[in-house]
């Protein structure tokens, strides 16, 4: 029987299919149906024996090999660059792996949350002219730095450096902080610059114990650093009693902070090397050893506030209250005469760039340790009250601060200076003041829009406040004043500002300086007493920038 193309064709296909196991197989076709079986059967037909043949393969072009072998390659970087990726973002996404953060000044910090570190820093450009007519042109006896005869003492108009700081802070093992700065412009020596220096640790959320140099815990105005202060020059009663002082002493602190309240205390004292109260942390500005003996000053300070009325962060009243128990150095030669220490209260009326003392107590110590009708001024106990609202744009700000000076020749044994600001502030632009409970002062300003070219305006703030200072009591005579202040404050963004302040003095007595009964001769200063009843404006201005 003879056997049609298409059953060749089935069969040829069929065998093309075999597994390759088997080489060679015997067919069957059924002679009704024409169907193809392996196996025989009735009504089926030997159609022979069939081997597998494997199919060619197709002939490579020349050109095709090697764009194959290009394919090869560049899969093969590929899958190396697929590795280094894999590699990098294992690396990246490691505990210890770092990331950068610069929406907020420069800051550095591990995944694992364990490290961090900020670069911070500022620098503020000052300018003052003044605008004076003295009343008194008595400017009392030849010194090396008061005029003689009947020259008037005057204020030098000029320009300065106020502040140029860098500083690193952060926290290690999460816990663990520290802070470190250097003020370029502070002190007479390298060492001179040095204001925070401290290593701290967070307990809990809320609860926090440091060591090293840091600000006293008193004032709110003294809380706030100068970067955010309203005024360029803080009021008197915080520039006399806290900040001259140096507030920067060392010690141990510890903060408790909650939501809507905070509480801070110390134990502080001066470096060990320095004579007076107003030197430096590091303690190289003078010295308390050597020809003088005794031990350096040291104190006790708190502060409380809280918020008793919260309806939002931008409608809120604050309160406080600060107080402080000074023991102070003062330090005799063998023969029992005063040789440095003790502590001076002055004030320059809230100038920025001449900072002439027009207020001064002169040394409260001084003669023979052991000669009658002396002075030592052993201890100083000093209280505050402080209170600030802010609702919308319109904020208002107060302060109380009073100094009790006791120690030998002061009668009652205590002698009370005392001093107070209050002042209000608007922003035009709708911002508020911005408020950090965990420290119960002020923070940094945001504009709503920052300055450009496009119509964007910054944040404006118009300030205007009274100041007063009095340090005469019976027995100390320093003279007391009164001034009215105004300011006006842009922001071009949050990290630059621009201040322009005018000071007009309502009032300047120094007539007293130097009565039989004052506590010291140091306090006969011709230069301060030529500004009795004197008229004073003095037009201030600052550039900053601060990160």
């Amino acid at each position: 029987m003879k056997i049609s193309k298409l059953n060749l064709a089935i069969a040829t296909v069929l065998g093309a299919s075999v597994s390759a196991g088997a080489m060679a197989m015997d067919l069957y076709v059924d002679t009704k149906t024409k169907q193809i079986y392996a196996e025989p059967g009735k009504g089926r037909e030997l159609m022979g024996n069939f081997e597998k043949v494997a199919p060619a393969k197709a002939a490579v072009k020349v050109d095709d090999q090697a764009e194959i072998k290009a394919i090869r390659e560049d899969l093969a970087l590929k899958e190396n660059a697929i590795k280094a990726l894999e590699e990098h973002a294992k690396e990246a996404s490691a505990p210890s792996a770092a990331h950068v953060k610069l929406d907020d000044g420069i800051h550095f910090a591990t995944n694992d949350g364990n490290f961090t570190a900020g670069i911070n820093g500022r620098l503020q450009v000052d300018s003052q002219t003044n605008f004076q007519n003295l009343s008194n042109n008595f400017a009392g006896a030849a010194s090396s730095n008061t005029p003689t005869g009947n020259i008037p003492a005057t204020l030098n108009d000029g320009v300065a450096l106020r502040r140029g700081r860098l500083g690193i802070e952060g926290t290690m093992f999460k816990n663990t902080f520290y802070k470190f700065e250097y003020d370029f412009t502070r002190g007479a020596t390298p060492a001179g610059g040095v204001t925070d220096a401290f290593i701290g640790y967070q307990f809990s959320k809320p609860f926090s114990v440091k060591v090293g140099a840091f600000k006293e815990p008193f004032s709110m105005e003294e809380a706030t650093s100068n970067r955010y202060t309203t005024f360029i020059q803080r009021n008197m009663a915080v520039d006399t009693f806290v900040d001259n002082l140096n507030t920067y002493k060392l010690g141990i602190g510890a903060n408790y902070s909650a939501e809507r309240w905070q509480t801070g205390v110390s134990l502080q004292t001066e470096a060990n090397g320095l004579g007076k109260q107003g030197s430096l942390a590091t303690g190289v500005e003078t010295q308390n050893r050597g020809s003088g003996s005794g031990d350096t000053s040291w104190e006790v300070n708190g502060r409380a506030t809280g918020l008793p009325w919260m309806e939002s962060k931008t409608k809120f009243l604050h309160v406080g209250a600060s107080g402080s128990y000074i023991s102070l150095n003062n330090n005799y030669t063998s023969d029992g005469s005063f040789n440095n220490g003790g502590i001076t209260f002055a004030n320059s009326l809230g100038a920025n760039v001449d900072r002439t003392a027009l207020l001064t107590t002169g040394a409260l110590t001084n003669g023979s340790k052991n000669t009658a009708g002396t002075f030592s001024a052993d201890r100083v106990i000093r209280g505050g009250l402080e209170s600030a609202l802010v609702y919308g744009p319109f904020s208002a700000q107060a302060e109380y601060i009073q100094a009790n000076v006791s120690g030998k020749g002061y009668k009652a044994d205590s002698q009370s200076l005392d001093g107070y600001y209050g002042y209000m502030t608007y922003f035009l632009t709708g911002e508020s003041r911005n408020y950090k409970s965990k420290t119960g002062a002020w923070d940094r300003i945001k504009p709503s829009h920052n300055f450009d070219l496009k119509g964007g305006l910054g944040a404006w703030e118009l300030a205007a406040g009274y100041d007063y200072m009095n340090l005469n009591t019976q027995v100390i005579h320093g003279g007391r004043a009164a001034t009215a202040k105004f300011g006006v404050n842009w922001y071009p963004n949050s990290h630059v500002r621009v201040m322009a302040n005018l000071v007009h003095v309502l009032d300047i007595n120094t007539g007293t300086l130097g009565a039989p009964n004052v506590a010291t001769t140091a306090t006969t200063n011709g230069l301060a007493k030529a500004w009795n009843n004197a008229d004073l404006d003095m037009i201030e201005t600052r550039v900053q920038l601060d990160w």
